[in-house]
């Protein structure tokens, strides 16, 4: 005779409501609500097009963007009548083809303002972090230090600062970086402020964490969101700093494809061929746009109440 075997029961109703839901991946909830925020979409949208055209600019660029050919110059863009396929953009007063100067000029404002933000972050975020945690005369005396910076005005001593430091891409980034970290600490000091009497920090300190280890575990990833907020600002400020630099001839110097530089070399023919002002201007604009898009959106997505 066979053997008989048990009958299986489909689970009922009441069982299969008691089972917990499946646990979603963190990274993919936050690339789901990432997908959402329509100003992040958008700005990572922008942002992703001018990175990646300045990173292939030497694939796509049509001409050498520091090749002169007088009888070329001053060729109006496509779309006007007496435009040229082989320069789409147009060509400036020596006869360089805009096109790829703009596209090797998202280089340049990329660069200042990546590594502006990489300098002035660790300034500031570590002048911020001690000043909140440690509090008494380290708070005092950095609270000074960050009151003293912020009575002076920054573009005036960027100003001064690249008269004296030299008109040069390296003196702009170091005289940007040293300049814009009063936000990174001002910010830091305040979060660090209000998690440093938490319990988990209480609690890291009673097993015994060591300071660098706390800071580093407990209290950076808990300011984070202000400081990718501070972050985004900061970089289109130093981006926005370059450009008045090089307009003003302190910045960025010829032949390098600055867009505030291009700026500055078109404004005499402004009245009459306002396209070599208005085509940087509105690269400029639109990459800063992008940046303060991209932060916000970053902020919102990853605040701990939109987690759930």
């Amino acid at each position: 005779m066979a053997p008989t075997t048990a009958p299986t029961t489909a689970p009922s109703a009441e069982t299969a409501l008691d089972l917990p839901p499946p646990r979603r991946s963190p990274a993919l909830a936050l690339l789901r609500r990432g997908l959402r925020h329509g100003g992040l979409v958008a700005g990572g949208v922008i942002l992703l097009l001018i990175v990646g055209l300045a990173l292939a600019a030497p694939l796509v660029a049509p001409h050498d963007p520091y090749a002169q050919e007088l009888s070329r110059r001053m060729v109006p863009p496509i779309w006007q009548a007496k435009g040229n396929w082989d320069y789409l953009l147009g060509t400036d007063k020596l006869g360089r083809d805009y096109l790829s100067r703009l596209l090797y000029g998202a280089r340049i404002s990329l660069l200042i303002g990546a590594v502006t933000v990489l300098i002035s972050g660790v300034i500031g975020t570590t002048l911020g972090v001690c000043a909140g945690y440690f509090g008494g005369r380290v708070d005092a005396v950095l609270s000074y230090i960050v009151t003293t910076r912020l009575a002076l005005p920054v573009v005036l001593v960027a100003l001064a600062s690249a008269a004296l430091v030299g008109s040069s891409l390296q003196g702009v980034i170091i005289v940007l970086g040293l300049l814009l970290w009063d936000r990174f600490a001002v910010v830091t000091r305040s979060a660090t402020q209000q998690i440093a009497g938490s319990d988990y920090i209480a609690a890291a300190k009673a097993i015994g964490c060591s300071t660098p280890r706390l800071i580093l575990t407990e209290v950076l990833p808990n300011i984070l969101n202000p400081l990718i907020v501070v972050a985004t600002l900061e970089m289109a400020h130093a981006i926005l700093l370059e450009a008045a630099l090089s307009f003003l001839g302190l910045g960025v110097q010829p032949p390098l494809p600055s867009w505030g530089l291009m700026i500055a070399e078109g404004k005499q023919y402004m009245f009459f061929s306002p396209w070599v002002i208005a085509i940087p201007a509105t690269a400029l604009v639109f990459l800063v746009l992008a940046i303060n898009l991209v932060g916000d959106g970053l902020r919102d997505v990853t605040a701990p109440e939109n987690r759930n």
